[in-house]
Formats: C-alpha cells, structure tokens, sequence
C-alpha cells in the first residue's frame, strides 16, 4: 500500500495535537516574600509662607487699583525695612473686578463700584519674627489673609530619613510573615519606592486681618512621609 504525499503532510499535526492535549508539566512555585510598608519623621518647620494682601474700592477702575498699589506699596516697604529679602516677596493675586448691586426698582443689576486686590506671599525664615510680620503688614494696611503655611526650606534630610523608617519596618514585617509562616527569609531582589511626601503644612486661614494683631503664632511640627514595597526572592 503506498502512502500518499498529502497522507504523510497530515501526520505533523495530528502528533502535535496529541502534543497539545497531553498531560500538563507540573509549573515550580518559587516562595516570594512581598511587603509595602510606610516610614514617618516628624520636624519643627524652620519657615512659613504667607499670603497678606489688601482690597480696596472705589468708585472708578483707576481709583481702586491706585489706593490698592499704594497700601501693597507701603506693606513691601516695611517687609523690607523687617528684613524680607526680594526673592522672598513675590505678588500671588491681583485682581479687578466690578463690584454689583441689584436694582430692585428696575430688577436689574448695576455696577456700584469697582474692587482692586492685590495679594502678596511672603516666606519668612526667622519664625520667631513671624508675628512682628504679620502686625507690621496690618499696620501699614493689609486687610486681607489668605493663610498662613509653615514648611522646611530644605526637606531632603528628613525625607531621606523617612526613607530608611520604610525600608527598615518592610524588612522587620517580612522576618515577621517569614517566621509565623516557618519558613526562612530570602533576600531582598527589588525596592520600590511608591512616593514620598513633602510636610504637610499647617495651614491658617482668614479673609480679614482687622483684628489679627498682635497675632501669637503655634508652629507645631510637620509629618513627611514615604511608602516603600520590598520584593524578597526564595532563600538561597
């Protein structure tokens, strides 16, 4: 009986068909340790930012933006005159807008005026001074606060820190999992950081400052935080 060329083209894939739906090799479980953990380091903040400003209204455009440049003239003089250093004064608002009022005669809108602000941040790294700056803006016409946030000027240290917290407390949760489990601790194939985060800051707020002078100032601490996964590999 002679086989046909077609009859023997046909053989490959009826044995790699049998090939396929044999029974399946048996996959290795590699033993892997995987841990997220989070580090933390509170500090005194070391300076603050904030945002004094003020608003004025007149009857025209021109003369609201005139008495508004005017006081916030005055208020960058005195920071100056306390110390402030240029690069630590920056303008962060200025604006002008109608000021409107409603007719009830003729049920209808009317400008009654116009607003000029303008709002300044100011960083002050002496925080024992932060108080005599805030009293010197009102005194020379800022009537308007927008917060007050404290912060380190330079946070790498700490931060660094918080790194190390989260690599150690990843390392003692994984000899904690590796010793409930009983098996030992295989070493460390990969770190990855999730994030870190800047200080949190403190934050106060106001729309007024009439009556913020004399103001008493809490610094408090700041939290930086950072999140680290620690990947373990089977134990050598």
């Amino acid at each position: 009986m002679r086989t046909t060329r077609r009859g023997r083209a046909m053989i490959l894939p009826a044995v790699l068909a049998l090939a396929l739906t044999g029974p399946a090799v048996a996959e290795t479980v590699v033993p892997t340790i995987t841990v997220s953990a989070e580090g933390r380091v509170e500090v005194a903040p070391d300076m603050a930012s904030l945002r004094v400003g003020v608003v004025e209204r007149a009857a025209s455009p021109a003369e609201a933006l005139e008495r508004a440049s005017a006081a916030t003239r005055a208020m960058l003089e005195r920071m100056a005159a306390a110390g402030i250093a240029p690069r630590d004064l920056q303008t962060s608002d200025l604006a002008l807008d109608a000021v409107w009022r409603h007719d009830r005669e003729r049920d209808e809108m009317q400008i009654a005026g116009y607003e000029a602000r303008n709002v300044v941040t100011v960083r002050v790294r002496d925080l024992a001074r932060l108080g005599q700056v805030l009293d010197e803006a009102v005194t020379v016409g800022a009537n308007r606060f927008d917060g007050l946030r404290f912060g380190l000027s330079d946070p790498g240290a700490a931060t660094d820190e918080a790194r190390r917290r989260a690599v150690a407390e990843a390392l003692r949760r994984a000899a904690l999992h590796a010793d409930a489990a009983g098996v030992p601790l295989g070493p460390v194939l990969r770190i990855v950081e999730e994030g870190s985060s800047a200080p949190r800051p403190q934050t106060m707020r106001g729309a007024d400052m009439a009556e913020a002078s004399p103001v008493p100032v809490a610094e408090g601490e700041l939290e930086i935080t950072a999140r680290v996964t620690v990947h373990f590999g089977p134990p050598e």
